[in-house]
């Protein structure tokens, strides 16, 4: 959900340079089964634009009609939206509904969070009945600080909280510029991640040859120098295996929270077999990490549907699931 709170402080800072006002609705309570899950949020403005949903599209028509009186009285409310009736996803949610005003400064200490990938939390103060109250509304919390998101400072006396930690955002390093790096970045750029591509110096390649990723780096192995943390998966994809053997070797103290290489089974055992004869000491657990060939039995062929199952693969292990079809899933969907 990072990535999708950056996107609600980027279009504010948007529409405050207009002047536009804007209000935040966030979903902090949930009985029941809903599309998403509690802590999704959505940002709408005055003049009628809108970042981000709570749902599959069925709320927030009824959230852009409550926000009305919040607009006009700045006073935050919350509501009830009983899916059982209306969508038939047996749940009923609670939802704030804020003016979003926070101050220039506040603004530069969230952003510096976002950027530093620290953990970012937001307090959200409600009560669960269908009311108005100036008391309501939510903070960003950093260290001892907290930023409040509306216009007032906010009193959590006698108030339900609804706490969210909030995870750097995901991130997903390309090796590799050919013509399946270039859909893989789109495709991860459509989830949210944040997607860097590393290729050779003499591929001339420019970022906006990659829609949606946010860096490039031209780089041969030896000379790479990124920071890969759990909340980093790594592709290496370059249709080199002298190329693919190098970044291995560079790589080979790293554990991302994924690892895949591309291609066959073959071309792994051939990569590895090198990369025990140059490496003779490498850690096996480095070894055991490496998920080649990328990528879960979907049956793909061309390169979107290799970088639809590099994609699934990488969510099973980030969220560690097994793969199987939700018909066969006993418990709810989201836990």
């Amino acid at each position: 959900m990072t990535h999708e709170f950056k996107k609600i402080i980027a279009a504010y800072k948007e529409q405050h340079t207009m002047g536009v006002t804007c209000v935040l609705a966030s979903v902090v309570g949930l009985e029941g089964s809903s599309y998403r899950r509690p802590g999704v949020r959505m940002l709408l403005a005055a003049n009628g634009k809108i970042v981000g949903a709570v749902s599959g599209g069925c709320v927030e028509k009824e959230i852009a009609v409550q926000a009305v009186s919040v607009f006009k009285t700045g006073i935050p409310k919350v509501i009830t939206y009983d899916g059982r009736y209306r969508l038939g996803c047996e749940g009923i949610l609670q939802i704030l509904i804020e003016p979003f005003a926070p101050t220039e400064e506040g603004l530069h200490k969230i952003e510096a969070v976002l950027r530093s990938r620290d953990y970012l939390e937001i307090h959200s103060y409600y009560l669960p009945e269908f009311k108005e109250n100036s008391a309501f509304g939510s903070t960003v919390v950093l260290a001892e600080e907290q930023i409040p998101l509306g216009n007032t400072l906010i009193d959590p006396k006698d108030l339900d909280c609804f706490k969210q930690k909030l995870a750097p955002c995901f991130r997903l390093l390309i090796i590799g510029g050919e013509h399946d790096a270039v859909k893989l970045c789109e495709f991860a750029t459509l989830t949210g991640w944040e997607v860097t591509v590393v290729v050779d110096p003499r591929d001339a390649k420019h970022i906006s040859d990659f829609p949606g990723a946010i860096k490039l780096i031209e780089t041969d192995a030896a000379a790479l120098e990124v920071s890969i943390d759990k909340q980093t998966a790594v592709v290496l994809m370059t249709h080199s295996f002298s190329k693919d053997l190098s970044y291995l070797i560079k790589l080979k103290d790293c554990f991302p929270a994924y690892f895949g290489l591309l291609g066959p089974a073959k071309r792994r055992e051939n990569l590895f077999a090198e990369l025990w004869e140059q490496q003779p000491n490498i850690s096996e657990d480095f070894m055991a990490q490496i998920k080649g060939p990328a990528g879960l039995d979907l049956g793909a062929e061309t390169p979107e549907e290799i970088c639809l199952s590099i994609l699934s693969e990488i969510l099973t292990v980030i969220r560690r699931k097994d793969a199987k079809p939700l018909l066969q899933k006993k418990d709810r969907i989201h836990l």
